[in-house]
């Protein structure tokens, strides 16, 4: 029996059946276009056999789009008559058994996921889109690509190079893990409720090998989030109190490491971030 996908009336059935009505908090706005969740998952590449984890399932559009190309899902959803929903709306549209694990729980707080999933899915709302994303790929090493449906700023911070006028905090500790990219547009009217804001597809690939363990990630991070908090001034006065207490500190670091202490934060690329944290030697505690 062929995988079924979700209708626009089933959706909102299903929805009045649950009592759940779409919140701004939850960032629940449904994907109700059997077109725009399939497109999903050939961007993201899914083919049968895959193991994919798909954060915030909600009613299940994405989730069996997913199913239908022939992946493996873990879905974890925060919300628990979603949660518990799901397996049944599934096996309604033919998804075999075993096809779908559901796990009933915040996706910030999980560390373990069953089936060692290597594909990120998801249509993630704007308050914890970024924290979901860098919390997965830093508990998650085996998961080696990923396509999300997020708010068009946040995909366009993920992928912001540097230099560009939205290119920040998140942008510089997404490319820690690997290249991001932009991979498409969704239009507002694929969503119930209509959102007030634009979407994108933002996809990522982790690199072959990591850039450091994880005493060196904390501490690039570190640098980063000092760097950033005082946007638009030079490193050497923005740095100061995590490189050695005083600008003159952190311009021997950083002219250590091949930054001029003059540089913004804004300017520099991951691999200047690791080359400063590298040549602080110092330790700093999450």
């Amino acid at each position: 029996m062929p995988v079924t996908l979700l209708g626009a009336a089933e959706i909102r059935a299903l929805a009045a059946d649950l009592d759940v009505t779409p919140t701004k908090k939850l960032g629940q706005n449904f994907v109700v276009d059997a077109n725009t969740v399939r497109k999903i998952v050939h961007v993201a590449e899914v083919t049968a056999g895959d193991r994919v984890v798909e954060v915030g399932p909600g009613l299940g559009s994405l989730t069996l789009a997913i199913l239908e190309a022939g992946a493996s899902v873990t879905a974890v959803e925060i919300d628990h008559r979603l949660a518990e929903r799901l397996p049944a709306t599934a096996t309604a549209h033919g998804v075999a058994d075993g096809a779908l694990t559901v796990v009933d729980a915040d996706a910030l707080r999980v560390t373990e996921l069953p089936g060692d999933p290597a594909v990120l899915v998801a249509n993630l709302p704007y308050n914890v889109s970024v924290p979901v994303l860098l919390h997965f790929l830093e508990h998650f090493p085996a998961l080696e690509r990923g396509v999300v449906m997020v708010q068009a700023e946040v995909g366009e911070r993920l992928a912001a190079p540097p230099g560009s006028k939205v290119y920040g905090a998140p942008s510089v500790k997404a490319a820690w893990y690997g290249p991001w990219r932009l991979a498409g547009t969704v239009s507002r009217q694929v969503f119930w409720p209509v959102p007030n804001v634009d979407s994108v597809l933002v996809g990522f690939h982790r690199a072959a090998r990591p850039r450091g363990d994880e005493a060196l990630r904390v501490r690039t991070f570190t640098i980063v989030d000092a760097a950033f908090q005082q946007r638009r001034k030079m490193l050497r006065q923005a740095l100061s109190q995590v490189l050695g207490g005083s600008s003159a500190a952190a311009s021997a670091v950083l002219e250590s490491a091949g930054v001029a202490p003059t540089a913004r934060g804004e300017d520099l690329s991951i691999d200047d971030y690791v080359r400063i944290a590298e040549a602080s030697g110092r330790t700093f505690q999450s």
